[in-house]
């Protein structure tokens, strides 16, 4: 068996998602690559659907709103996308590339090569295809791709998923699938702990209004401050102009983990990926700023069973993580429920599944 795995650059957590599958499926000795939709299409196309995921999330993220909002207008009528209608055209190429290389599962951490294997399927090419959610909702157009398994990160999700045109056989409800080598891996960090630690962390991107977040922060607290800026240079110029040795700022890095670990509260943006990394890690958890949309939902599933304090100004960010470093009970509750609604070890039942039903049938 050969696994492809399909995702598209919009936003980190897609491809994250889908390397962590790829690492569990090759550590289980299962052939298995991640390879970027439109690298397939166009190896330009990437870049420029980036640039323009970044202009629709800039700002206070009304672009990216009026967008998902327009989304879930087109699933309350049951009209056929656009989106589908574009994807189903990158079809042919994508069955050129799944023959050449003789991959018998495609799975798919994005709508978008989901939607091109659906139309494929339609053309009655014989490929299975899994989706896997990233968010902690059934984002627009989901319903309109046919996969053989829905991986959906919780059972409480289920019925929002059939409500919504997925058939209740095909769901598993497992997780988000995180790699069992992100949950082992030792820390290698020496951070100082005279004073609390707290993680600022924005996403792949960096999104938001960080550095007055971080000011106010170093203002108001007696902690150290650690922020990870991903790709954004302006960001890590912006926070690395600040003069206090409180303040820690990195860009990119591929040890996020060891930060989550060592710190004491972390603070980030609600994307699906990032804050089950967090909940997986058992740390306290401040959601800031949810861009409107899909990141609005994932902090209200998060809000809901006790997993995260979410945050919209400035003021409830530093109130919060106030709050966070005074109360350990709250702290304490809210790890219990981390432990109880997050599932660490949906990569690996991911794999199982896969050996199971798909291999060994």
């Amino acid at each position: 068996m050969k696994i492809l795995i399909l995702s598209c650059s919009t936003g980190g957590g897609h491809n994250s998602c889908g390397k962590y599958m790829k690492s569990e499926f090759n550590a289980n000795n299962i052939e298995c690559d991640f390879v970027d939709y439109f690298h397939i299409l166009d190896d330009k196309l990437s870049k420029k659907i980036e640039n323009l995921y970044l202009k629709a999330v800039s700002g206070n993220g009304k672009i990216f709103r009026d967008v998902y909002k327009l989304g879930e207008v087109y699933n309350k009528v049951n009209l056929k996308s656009p989106v589908y209608e574009l994807n189903k055209l990158a079809r042919h190429k994508v069955a050129e590339f799944i023959t050449e290389n003789h991959y018998d599962v495609v799975i798919c951490p994005h709508l978008f090569p989901a939607m091109a294997i659906t139309a494929l399927k339609k053309d009655h090419f014989d490929i299975k295809l899994i989706n896997v959610a990233t968010d902690y909702t059934n984002i627009p157009f989901w319903n309109e791709t046919n996969p053989d398994y829905f991986v959906i990160p919780h059972e409480s999700l289920k019925q929002e998923f059939i409500d919504k045109g997925i058939d209740e056989k095909v769901l598993l409800p497992i997780g988000i699938p995180v790699s069992t080598s992100f949950l082992e891996k030792k820390s290698n960090l020496l951070l100082k702990k005279d004073k609390p630690n707290i993680l600022v962390t924005s996403g792949s991107m960096g999104f938001g209004n960080l550095t007055e977040i971080v000011r106010e922060l170093l203002i108001q607290l007696d902690a150290y401050v650690i922020v990870i800026c991903g790709n954004n240079k302006k960001l890590q110029e912006s926070l690395s102009a600040i003069q206090n040795p409180h303040l820690i700022v990195n860009g990119f890095v591929d040890n996020m983990s060891d930060y989550i670990k060592e710190c004491d509260v972390v603070l980030t943006k609600p994307g699906g990926l990032t804050s089950t990394e967090v909940a997986i890690l058992n740390k306290p958890m401040i959601h800031i700023m949810p861009i409107p949309g899909v990141e609005n939902y994932n902090a209200n599933f998060f809000a809901k069973n006790h997993l995260s304090l979410v945050s919209h100004t400035i003021e409830e960010v530093v109130e919060n993580t106030k709050k966070i470093l005074e109360d350990q009970n709250l702290c304490a509750e809210m790890i219990e429920s981390q432990k109880r609604v997050i599932h660490k070890t949906a990569a690996k039942d991911l794999v199982t599944f896969v050996k199971e039903k798909i291999y060994f049938s």
